[in-house]
């Protein structure tokens, strides 16, 4: 049994060949952060006959699973991504639309520090920066 049907089960999902391609699209490019359509254009690219409802519907069901992360970033479309358990932050390009990924310490440090400071203790997170490529001299 490989990987993608091992995580399925395990999220109480049944294995269906729409829920494999899209599940295997997700982690064969790790990090990435893909729309419903772009998963949609791979699955055509590859000429299977999935439809984008289809895809909308799977993505819903992974997250309501735990199994992906979508994303709202401003001025954007949803984007999704494994849940690979382990917490990152966000960069969004505003001229390209990209999306970095990037963890640091300092940071995390920093916003536990404050939310103490106030008497608070944080449940959970989320951190976009919003950036712009610096100008070339």
């Amino acid at each position: 049994m490989n990987m993608e049907s091992t995580e399925l089960r395990k999220a109480g999902l049944k294995v269906t060949h729409p829920r494999m391609r899209i599940l295997e699209i997700l982690d064969s490019h790790d990090g990435k952060h893909f729309t419903a359509e772009d998963i949609y254009r791979q699955l055509l690219e590859h000429h299977d006959d999935i439809g984008l409802a289809t895809v909308y519907r799977v993505l819903t069901q992974f997250e309501a699973a735990g199994m992906v992360l979508k994303h709202n970033f401003e001025g954007g479309q949803a984007v999704y991504e494994l849940d690979r358990g382990k917490h990152h932050d966000h960069m969004v390009d505003v001229e390209s639309g990209k999306v970095i990924e990037f963890t640091s310490e300092e940071i995390e440090r920093l916003q536990h520090e404050i939310a103490a400071k106030h008497g608070y203790a944080i449940e959970d997170h989320s951190l976009v920066l919003y950036v712009r490529p610096l100008k070339k001299k």
